[in-house]
């Protein structure tokens, strides 16, 4: 690998860096991430559903760059639209957020991690080589929108058909036992 090479892979994975530090800063700045709670959302999917969701999946995805969990999200959505359809709108916002997520660290900081020569690293991207939906969909099953991996498979090299299919089929599953967990702890609480 030539030198220029390697310094321009250097230079996007700053660039990458840099950007979320912003949106980090001025989410903090403009005291966004203390609007990130439950009840904003809450009140927000319960004032106007359309507008609600709009703000809905924006905000999961702000959250999701700054590394909020999305069991937050989740619960505004079932306090506010119910189980089923507070599923159904969290899924559509964290595919969402995965999607942008994928698009702007894949821009920004390409397949990165193709350049580590450790075995180890090698081994891991040869099997999501290989096998990249199911490699996708069972880490979205186990690892549900995590920051840390939307972050490693847009650097990983994955395309975008195997990403976007993967994370189709990975989040129901854990979603659904979100909704139903969530569900059975707000029965418990007097929420109003």
């Amino acid at each position: 690998m030539s030198l220029a090479l390697s310094l321009t892979r250097y230079r996007r994975l700053i660039m990458l860096v840099m950007i979320i530090a912003l949106v980090l800063i001025a989410v903090e700045m403009t005291g966004l991430r203390e609007q990130l709670s439950v009840s904003f959302l809450r009140e927000n999917l319960e004032a106007n559903p359309v507008t609600g969701m709009v703000i809905f999946v924006l905000v999961f995805v702000v959250g999701n760059l700054i590394q909020l969990p999305g069991w937050i999200f989740l619960v505004a959505a079932i306090l506010a639209l119910g189980t089923v359809m507070g599923g159904v709108v969290t899924y559509i916002a964290a595919v969402t957020s995965c999607l942008v997520t994928f698009a702007l660290v894949r821009g920004l900081g390409g397949n990165a991690l193709r350049e580590i020569k450790s075995p180890l690293a090698q081994k891991i991207l040869a099997r999501l080589d290989t096998h990249p939906v199911r490699s996708v969909t069972v880490m979205r099953m186990l690892f549900q929108t995590m920051p840390a991996l939307n972050y490693t498979l847009a650097l990983s090299g994955v395309p975008l058909r195997p990403y976007v299919i993967g994370t189709l089929l990975g989040l129901p599953f854990p979603i659904t036992l979100y909704c139903l967990f969530f569900d059975r702890i707000l029965l418990l609480l007097p929420i109003g």
